[in-house]
């Protein structure tokens, strides 16, 4: 039947008897854990405490390994280490534990070992737990030095990742022995130079697997070396709020952004630097812009430089990010002023420039990387996070580079799309009675009547002048009239004159402005194609040179693993016949063992049977006194009149003949005694026979 056990069920391994523990967040099923390769049960000692509690994992089908006993054995050596107590372990194999596993064929190949109070460091993550400065250093510290430890014994965890890292720190369960801070289960994958490669391998957990590294599984002494730096970074970064706010979900960083340059990478790189200095910024750095595992910085390196940090600086670090916190105006300011120096003009320096510093071959990977970054965003159409990233590279671009000036048009134009400014040179339109048209004809109307008033005036009061002199008149009328007509039509037409000037004049400027822009526009878009191409031929020219590069590298490593396998292979071959040889001779010793006790328990059994007998036989002949007795007090009793005492005896006989009848039954006249009692006891007037 298959192993599934309830809270309380009694488990008897190597003759100690244990019961299964009760979760403690949910009453009446077994405290169990699943993982990749199986189930772990607490099993609680029956006269133990919770602080004698082992862990019993029981395997799925796929990874119920007879090899496992052979490395159980070479692994206890190392539960001396910090961190690493469990790998003091027993396994349950059909010659010591047959009818147990007989009973429930899931437990082929458990394996019995101490169980690790606390949480995971994936509960701390999951929770949101925010850390305290001392206990990122202290967990940071722990599992740098475990790390290390098994680095300096060829050793590698081989899975390393928050839901393996357990936190002993946290537990609230007192801790009675030396148990380290940190400590690593999971330990079935191990690499180490004793040890048999599993067949079948992990390649790692989301959120703490290389993208660079092989997905055909990890098993090599530097096997730990990237998850442990991603780890350790989320441990001295876990007092940061900021990061804490950041993190993805089940790890801080999602496995799409392994290796890759992101918000989430700058961010931690920022926190670890300000928090804790620059050596451990640039070992994080390190760890993740290497091209293989053997380039990442060892738990060595780590170790140091944890054990040079000041927590009195991390303590800083948080107060002024508290006063920043306190006071948002303030750090809002900043912030923009930060923001807004991509697009200002640069800081000029005494001599009149900003200082130009060589790139480094990493500070450029990861110009480029930002830069296609930002494209790509701008590709998506997510200018905002565009923006942020373009923004970030200005810091890192030389000063008057042709990069420079790109990113500089970038950022202003992205701003210009996301902050779109109000249109306020539009004209204002002029009420029609303002109009320079309508003022104009009204000046040639008013001076035409002013005209004309006189002239009418004159012909009426000299109606009777002489015929002659009203002619002269009229005529001398007439060519008044039509001069200051003509004089208005010319002022009018002079006017009109001026007013398309003005018009032809405004339309040409209109048309240069426009041919301006035009040209501007041909020219920004000639310049933005030419540093397109510039900027495609320079990273043409990078990717060429990172793939020879990798060539290179991967050509070297082919060979030294080549080398490496060839020579592992006669280590293994040589370590697994002297393995044989010892196993040959403690087997042998084992089963000589085994027959001697099987022999002397055989004897010591066969001595209690014949003592068991003996004592028997004694008591049985000392009954069969007794029984006689209580009939002949009853026989008496009945003799002497007295009913009652001879009743009593009867019962007594009756009584001690029912413990053992069977026997009783075929000794001397016990047998007929007995039938006489039960007439008597059926019928007090049936006079008993004297046996």
């Amino acid at each position: 039947m298959s192993f599934q056990p309830n809270p309380g069920d009694e488990v008897v391994i190597n003759d100690i008897a244990y019961t299964i523990g009760q979760h403690p967040a949910a009453p009446g099923l077994a405290y169990a854990q699943a993982g990749r390769q199986g189930i772990v049960y607490q099993l609680i000692p029956r006269n133990g405490s919770i602080h004698g509690a082992k862990a019993l994992k029981v395997f799925f089908p796929k990874f119920r390994i007879p090899a496992m006993v052979y490395q159980s054995e070479h692994m206890e050596s190392y539960s001396e280490l910090p961190g690493l107590q469990v790998c003091k372990r027993d396994v349950l194999t059909p010659e010591r534990n047959g009818a147990l596993i007989g009973k429930h064929p899931d437990l082929l190949y458990a394996v019995l070992m101490p169980w690790v109070q606390g949480q995971t460091w994936f509960d701390v993550i999951s929770d949101q737990r925010q850390l305290t400065a001392e206990e990122s250093l202290k967990l940071a510290r722990a599992l740098a030095g475990t790390g290390s430890a098994m680095e300096q014994r060829g050793l590698a965890h081989c899975d390393m990742s928050a839901p393996n890292v357990m936190i002993p720190f946290f537990s609230e369960v007192e801790n009675l022995g030396k148990t380290s801070a940190v400590e690593l289960v999971d330990v079935e994958q191990m690499y180490g130079s004793k040890m048999d490669r599993p067949d079948a391998l992990l390649a790692g957990s989301p959120g703490y697997a290389a993208h660079r590294t092989v997905h055909s599984g990890l098993w090599s002494s530097y096997a730990d070396r990237f998850a442990g730096a991603v780890i350790i970074a989320e441990m001295l970064s876990w007092s940061d709020p900021v990061i804490v706010e950041k993190a993805w979900g089940e790890s801080y960083f999602d496995q799409h952004e392994m290796q890759t340059v992101s918000e989430r990478y700058y961010a931690m790189r920022e926190s670890l630097e300000k928090r804790w200095g620059s050596k451990l910024s640039d070992l994080f750095i390190r760890a993740w812009e290497s091209h293989d595992l053997s380039s990442c910085p060892t738990f060595g390196e780590w170790y140091v430089a944890l054990a040079a940090v000041d927590v009195d600086q991390a303590n800083a670090a948080a107060v002024t990010s508290e006063e920043e916190t306190a006071n948002p105006s303030e750090a809002a300011d900043v912030n923009l002023k930060k923001s807004s120096e991509p697009v200002s003009e640069p800081v000029n320096t005494q001599d009149g420039n900003r200082p130009q510093t060589p790139q480094s071959p990493d500070q450029e990977a990861v110009v480029n990387r930002l830069f296609l970054q930002a494209r790509a965003l701008e590709d998506e159409d997510k200018p905002a996070a565009a923006l942020e990233v373009y923004r970030s590279l200005y810091h890192f671009i030389p000063h008057n580079s042709a990069m420079q000036m790109e990113v500089e048009a970038a950022i202003k134009e992205l701003d210009a799309k996301l902050n779109p400014k109000e249109d306020t040179d539009k004209p204002v339109p002029v009420p029609f009675y303002r109009s320079k048209k309508f003022m104009i004809s009204s000046a040639v109307l008013i001076l035409l009547l002013a005209g004309g008033v006189p002239t009418v005036k004159i012909l009426a009061d000299q109606a009777e002048v002489k015929q002659k002199e009203q002619q002269e008149a009229t005529r001398l009328a007439e060519i008044k009239a039509a001069e200051e007509a003509e004089a208005a039509k010319a002022a009018a037409l002079k006017q009109q004159e001026e007013q398309e000037k003005q018009k032809a004049a405004d339309a040409a400027k209109l048309d240069a402005e426009e041919k301006k822009k035009l040209a501007e526009a041909k020219q920004k878009e000639a310049e933005a194609k030419k540093k397109e191409e510039e900027r495609k031929a320079l990273q043409a020219k990078y990717d060429k040179q990172a793939k020879y590069e990798a060539y290179l590298v991967k050509q070297e490593q082919q060979k030294k693993e080549a080398a490496k396998r060839a020579q592992q292979e006669k280590y293994d071959k040589q370590a697994k016949y002297e393995a044989y040889l010892v196993w040959k001779k403690e087997n042998d010793a084992k089963l000589a063992k085994q027959e001697a006790e099987r022999k002397a328990a055989a004897e010591v059994k066969r001595q209690q049977e014949i003592a068991q007998k003996a004592a028997l036989k004694k008591k049985r002949a000392q009954n069969v006194v007794t029984l006689i007795a209580h009939y002949n007090k009853t026989y008496n009793a009945q003799k002497g009149r007295k009913i009652e005492n001879a009743e009593a005896y009867a019962r007594d006989f009756k009584n001690l003949y029912n413990t053992d009848a069977s026997y009783f039954k075929g000794v001397g006249k016990v047998a007929a005694r007995m039938s006489a009692i039960n007439k008597f006891l059926s019928n007090n007037s049936y006079t008993l026979p004297n046996l």
